[in-house]
């Protein structure tokens, strides 16, 4: 376990104690407070996982909190994302032992429990790499990898109302893609980069992918792309990224770390990119 100070800019390793996870790859992490939660994944031999893990970042200790049958089905490549006011933690879709999956489960940060939602239907078929953000007081569903085809729809979720709705988008939205970095701004979801023609190695393989960078405006629907290819800072290509929400000095933004290159590289350069949103 590493952790990156974005202040110094400087990386430190971590002598985490208590239940420490197996090794896993296509996990899942999101944040409350000073609480990393982990979920899911898949092991050496390739079979799905559903434990629930949670590391306190102020005492590098971890704690299992769930696993088997209680909470959502084993899954993989599935995605993770805190609310704003870090009571619930959602997990939506993946790679689950029987297909691709389009469930949305919550997880109660202070009663320590489980909650299957409302199933999206039809209208949002199951998917891998999904786009997952909190904007807006809504749980926002972007794009994905259907196991056929990459897609470009948007959903979205009120827990407030226990609906969902499809969300008819405008403006210059993103080719379909999938396993792209997607981060709740106040009321914008900012996404960036993905893979927008898979490999046909599937998971090992590096398919095409994407340099740009979008928001959409969850008030209006309307997407924008942001154009800033001529910065030398500039990630390139990429996806399968780790990624978050983030702000440093008053600019709040999107960190990007790592992740997979066109030359199936992987990477461990970090970024944080701060829009200008209206």
């Amino acid at each position: 376990m590493y952790a990156f100070d974005l202040k110094a800019q400087s990386w430190s390793a971590l002598d985490a104690a208590g239940e420490v996870p197996p090794p896993r790859v296509g996990v899942t992490m999101t944040s409350v407070g000073a609480t990393v939660f982990v979920f899911g994944g898949r092991d050496k031999d390739h079979t799905e996982l559903n434990e629930l893990y949670s590391f306190d970042t102020a005492t590098s200790t971890w704690t299992l909190l769930s696993s088997g049958d209680d909470g959502p089905p084993h899954r993989s490549y599935h995605s993770m994302v805190a609310d704003g006011e870090g009571s619930r933690v959602y997990v939506f879709g993946g790679c689950g032992n029987a297909g691709r999956l389009n469930d949305l489960w919550a997880y109660d940060v202070a009663a320590g429990r489980w909650e299957e939602l409302p199933s999206p239907g039809a209208a949002c078929p199951p998917r891998g790499g999904p786009g997952l953000a909190f904007a807006g007081g809504k749980v926002w569903v972007v794009y994905g990898f259907s196991g056929d085809a990459e897609l470009d729809d948007v959903h979205s979720y009120d827990p407030a109302t226990g609906k969902w709705a499809v969300v008819d988008t405008t403006g210059d939205k993103p080719t379909p893609r999938s396993v792209l970095c997607a981060a709740g701004v106040g009321k914008h979801v900012v996404v960036f980069g993905g893979e927008v023609d898979p490999s046909d190695l599937g998971h090992l393989g590096a398919g095409k992918f994407s340099a740009e960078a979008f928001v959409l405006d969850t008030d209006t629907g309307a997407w924008v792309r942001l154009d800033d290819a001529g910065s030398g800072h500039h990630p390139g290509p990429r996806g399968w990224c780790a990624f978050s929400a983030g702000a440093l000095d008053g600019r709040r933004g999107m960190l990007v770390y790592g992740g997979n290159s066109p030359t199936n590289d992987r990477l461990g350069d970090m970024f944080l990119f701060t829009p200008l949103l209206a």
